[in-house]
């Protein structure tokens, strides 16, 4: 089982949470009553549907992880998976963006150009967590 399977039936498992198709077309979607949250597009990548204002929020934080990939002018984070601390990272930016739906106005347009996929290009982390050398 890949790390976004696992972290995809932990999240249809939560009350507030339906799953199915993606609205971009490509993979699996978990939504709320009032909007699409994340979308698992592969093994490894998943966009998680924040609102400007829980970005702006928690953009520092956002900016320093390296799982974490931002496309200026997105509602959505792509969030890649390679270890389980990201899955852990990935539940719990699910729980802020069902807060920060609900805190939002229901008549919030739907983000320009949707979600991130195929706006962001994530490169694999070494796994020792050294970055390659320049020769």
């Amino acid at each position: 089982m890949t790390l976004a399977q696992r972290a995809l039936e932990q999240l249809e498992a939560w009350p507030d949470l339906t799953a199915g198709p993606a609205s971009c077309g490509t993979g699996r979607a978990v939504r709320s009553a009032r909007s699409e949250i994340a979308h698992f597009h592969t093994a490894h990548d998943v966009d998680l549907h924040l609102t400007s204002r829980a970005i702006r929020r928690f953009a520092q934080d956002l900016t320093v992880s390296t799982a974490i990939r931002l496309v200026p002018g997105s509602r959505w984070v792509t969030v890649h998976l390679d270890c389980d601390t990201d899955v852990d990272l990935l539940l719990s930016l699910v729980s802020v963006a069902l807060q920060a739906h609900q805190a939002e106005p229901p008549a919030e347009p739907a983000p320009p150009g949707g979600c991130n996929f195929h706006r962001v290009t994530v490169l694999r982390r070494d796994p020792a967590g050294v970055a390659p050398l320049a020769p």
